[in-house]
C-alpha cells in the first residue's frame, strides 16, 4: 500500500475483504484498488522487493505476492462496453465511478490502510440491515454480466436477511434467460458457493420462485427443494459440516440418468459425479439393519455413497419427527468402520493348483462372499482350507 500511494497516488482495500472485516467474518482474498496504472504498479511493487504477476493486465489487474500471500491490485476503471459476459474497460482516477461499476452495495466498500472505511454507494447501511442490493439500476448491472443473477442469490444466501431486494428480485426474474449463455463452469462455481452457505434454503426458495433454479437445476423442478430444510437442521444439530454436494443430492432425484445429465450440463468433476452416482446407487438403511449388515454393504459397495444416503435419511426422518437413534448409530459405525483387506489372493489359490482364468476369479469371488458373510471373521488359514474343499468339489 505504501509503494502504491507514493507521489500522490492512492490505494485502498476493496470489496469483500472490507465487508467481511466489518461483520467479523474470516476473509479470504484481499483485493486492492489503486489509481496507479498497471505497468507502473509492477514497477513500484518490484522496487519495493515484492513479486508482480500480470495475471489480468488487460483489465488492470496485477497479482502481487507479499510474504507468500497473493493480492490482486487493480487500477480504477469504468466499463465502456459490455456484452453480458465480458467488458472493455477504461482506466481512470475516479473512485465513485469505480465503485458504481461493482455489483452490490456491500461489495462496493473501500478501506484505507489505517482501516478507515470509505462508502460511496450506501453499502454500510445495507450491510447493517443485511440487505443485498444492486448498485444503481439492477437491470443495467445484470445486462453487463448475467452471472450477477446467480451472484445475487449466492450473496443473499450468505449475507441477506428476510426478503431479497424487490427491484433486484424482479430484474433477476425478467432477465433469467441470460444465465443460459453462461459457461457451465461459472454456473457450477456459483451454485457450489451458494450451497456452502450456512443456510441456503431461503436463497433456493427465491431462485425457484423467479424461475432461475429451473434453468440451472431442472432436475429439482418436480423433485422439490423442501429436503434442504431438514438437512440444514440435521447439520446444525449434529455438528456436520456444510456439504454442497450432499445438499445438491437432497434436491435432485437419485437416478443415474438425471445425475448423468446434470454432470454433463454443469461439467462436474469426475469425483463429484462418482460420489453422486454412488449415493444414487446405494439403498436406504432398513429399520432392522444391523451394524454387521451395514459393514458388509460398505465392503461390497461405496462407503461414501452409503454415508450420504444415511445422512439424508436422518435429515428426512428427523424433520418428520421420527426417532432416528438407530440411523444415527449406523452412521457412526459407517464413519468409524474401515473395510478389512481380503486375506488371500489369486497367487494363493494358484499355489493350490487352481489354474489361472475364469475359474480362479469365480473361486476368489465365492470365497470373498463367504468371508464377508462371516462378518470378516474367517482368517487366511480357514479360507485356504475352504478353497481346497471347493477346488476338489466336482
Amino acid at each position: 500500500m505504501s509503494a502504491l500511494k507514493a507521489d500522490g497516488e492512492e490505494a485502498r482495500i476493496a470489496g469483500g475483504a472490507v465487508r467481511d472485516a466489518l461483520i467479523g467474518r474470516t476473509t479470504g482474498d484481499v483485493d486492492i484498488a489503486t489509481t496507479v496504472l498497471p505497468n507502473e504498479t509492477i514497477a513500484r511493487v518490484e522496487a519495493a522487493g515484492l513479486r508482480a504477476i500480470p495475471t489480468g493486465i488487460e483489465h488492470g489487474t496485477i497479482t502481487v505476492i507479499a510474504d507468500g500471500v497473493p493480492y490482486e491490485v487493480t487500477t480504477l476503471r469504468s466499463d465502456i462496453e459490455t456484452d453480458g459476459r465480458h467488458a472493455k474497460v477504461a482506466f481512470g482516477r475516479d473512485w465513485q465511478k469505480d465503485a458504481e461499476r461493482r455489483d452490490f452495495t456491500i461489495n462496493g466498500l473501500y478501506a484505507e490502510a489505517d482501516g478507515t472505511v470509505i462508502d460511496l454507494v450506501g453499502g454500510l447501511a445495507d450491510l447493517d440491515k443485511r440487505l443485498l442490493r444492486f448498485i444503481g439500476e439492477p437491470e443495467q448491472r445484470i445486462r453487463e454480466d448475467y452471472l450477477r443473477i446467480l451472484r445475487f442469490f449466492r450473496f443473499f444466501a450468505w449475507f441477506g436477511h428476510g426478503r431479497p431486494d424487490a427491484d433486484g428480485l424482479k430484474s433477476c426474474a425478467r432477465l433469467k434467460d441470460g444465465v443460459t449463455g453462461l459457461s457451465a463452469e461459472r454456473v457450477w462455481t456459483e451454485m457450489r458457493k451458494l450451497l456452502a452457505a450456512p443456510d441456503p434454503s431461503r436463497a433456493l426458495l427465491w431462485m425457484r420462485t423467479t424461475g432461475v433454479l429451473t434453468l440451472v437445476l431442472p432436475e429439482s423442478e418436480k423433485w422439490g427443494i423442501d429436503a434442504i430444510h431438514g438437512l440444514v437442521a440435521a447439520e446444525q444439530a449434529r455438528g456436520w459440516d456444510a456439504d454442497p454436494l450432499l445438499r445438491l443430492a437432497s434436491i435432485i432425484p437419485p437416478t443415474s440418468e438425471r445425475i448423468d445429465s446434470l454432470s454433463k450440463r454443469l461439467r462436474l468433476s469426475k469425483a463429484e459425479t462418482k460420489r453422486l452416482e454412488e449415493w444414487a446407487g446405494s439403498s436406504p438403511a432398513g429399520e432392522e439393519e444391523t451394524v454387521e449388515a451395514l459393514a458388509r454393504r460398505i465392503h461390497g459397495g461405496s462407503g461414501e455413497g452409503i454415508r450420504d444416503r444415511l445422512k439424508l435419511q436422518i435429515a428426512s426422518q428427523s424433520s418428520a419427527g421420527s426417532d432416528v437413534a438407530h440411523l444415527d448409530a449406523l452412521l457412526r459405525h459407517a464413519e468409524d468402520w474401515k473395510s478389512p483387506t481380503f486375506p488371500i489372493s489369486g497367487a494363493d489359490l494358484m499355489a493350490q493348483g487352481v489354474p489361472a482364468g475364469p475359474e480362479l476369479g469365480r473361486l476368489l469371488k465365492q470365497l470373498e462372499a463367504e468371508w464377508s458373510a462371516s462378518d470378516f471373521i474367517l482368517d487366511r488359514d480357514a479360507l485356504l482350507a475352504r478353497a481346497a474343499v471347493l477346488n476338489e468339489a466336482p
